[in-house]
């Protein structure tokens, strides 16, 4: 991510409060999304619901694309806009799915073993090579994981390693962002062309399995309810969308990076109220462990100077 996208502003004590203010309202938007989703997994196939959704999104998205259009740096659509359009496809296709199964908290906090993932990757694919504490503190945090894992994996099977490989994609999705966007483009032309992609992707996989004899749910079979959902979904992607925008512009990513956990207290929150799950005692232990892991990766990040530039921007999700 370019320092001109996202720039810190230390001096300004009420513009810091703001962005974060903003980074914590788009981590409680995004449970509410997710229950959506989960609800509407019991009226059609997960692959359906997030072709839905994801077109929902990148409707809201083109006001948006037309409104900014004079303040977009670089080309919208690109390679690299496409690449991680499929692998934002894929992380929404792992988490829909796991969530027609398991308590939307649960996959949550398996899937937060994203950033630890990334610390990893960031060494072969992008130079940066942590320290050695780093890497135990991502050892523990994947250790966490498996406490989460394997009771779960015994009640619900291995839908329990979807949210593990949607955080593989996701990382390899902060990866391509970084790259695609350090020199000739803006971060809102990016994630602009990463929704634009990821919607035309797949919505040609659901075409083309449609073709091949695959049953789609009309959307006329949905509860009456269902549409509006649907777009009310795209809606609060579009809204998490600018609320992050607007964090990173006002505060460092390495202040903001801590605030993402907070989405697994408002996962917990939802699934309670909405379906009446809440964690088990080893879910929490694990979780537990990969929060304490991932705070103090991004730590190491700040001690050492070293720029998280890091967006979970899981309004692409």
């Amino acid at each position: 991510m370019s320092n001109a996208d996202f720039s810190a502003q230390p001096d300004a004590a009420p513009s810091q409060i703001a962005g974060m203010m903003a980074m914590c309202a788009a981590m409680a938007l995004l449970p509410i999304g997710d229950a959506i989703s989960k609800t509407l997994t019991g009226f059609a196939a997960p692959f359906d619901v997030t072709v839905w959704r994801t077109l929902a999104q990148a409707i809201w998205f083109l006001p948006l694309l037309l409104l900014a259009r004079k303040g977009l740096r670089g080309s919208v659509l690109s390679w690299p806009a496409v690449l991680s359009g499929a692998l934002v496809a894929v992380v929404s296709l792992c988490l829909i799915y796991a969530y027609r199964t398991m308590p939307i908290a649960t996959a949550i906090s398996i899937f937060f073993i994203e950033p630890l993932v990334l610390t990893l990757l960031a060494g072969p694919f992008l130079g940066e090579k942590p320290g050695m504490r780093r890497y135990i503190a991502v050892a523990i945090g994947l250790i966490g994981a498996l406490i989460v894992i394997r009771p779960n994996f015994e009640i619900f099977g291995p839908v329990v390693l979807l949210p593990a490989l949607g955080a593989l994609a996701y990382a390899l999705n902060m990866i391509v962002l970084r790259k695609a966007t350090r020199k000739h483009r803006s971060a809102l032309s990016f994630q602009i062309g990463v929704a634009l992609s990821g919607a035309a992707i797949l919505g040609g996989a659901q075409l083309a399995l449609g073709l091949m004899g695959r049953h789609t749910t009309p959307l006329s079979d949905l509860p009456g309810w269902a549409l509006g959902a649907l777009f009310a979904s795209g809606a609060l992607i579009a809204l998490t969308f600018l609320l992050i925008t607007l964090a990173f512009s006002k505060v460092e990513a390495s202040l903001l990076a801590p605030l993402q956990y907070l989405e697994i207290l408002g996962a917990t929150l939802v699934g309670y109220l909405v379906f009446g799950n809440f964690p088990d005692a080893l879910t929490i232990l694990g979780t537990s462990i990969i929060l304490a892991s991932g705070i103090y990766v991004f730590y190491r990040e700040r001690k050492s100077g070293a720029p998280a530039r890091k967006i979970r921007a899981r309004i692409d999700r």
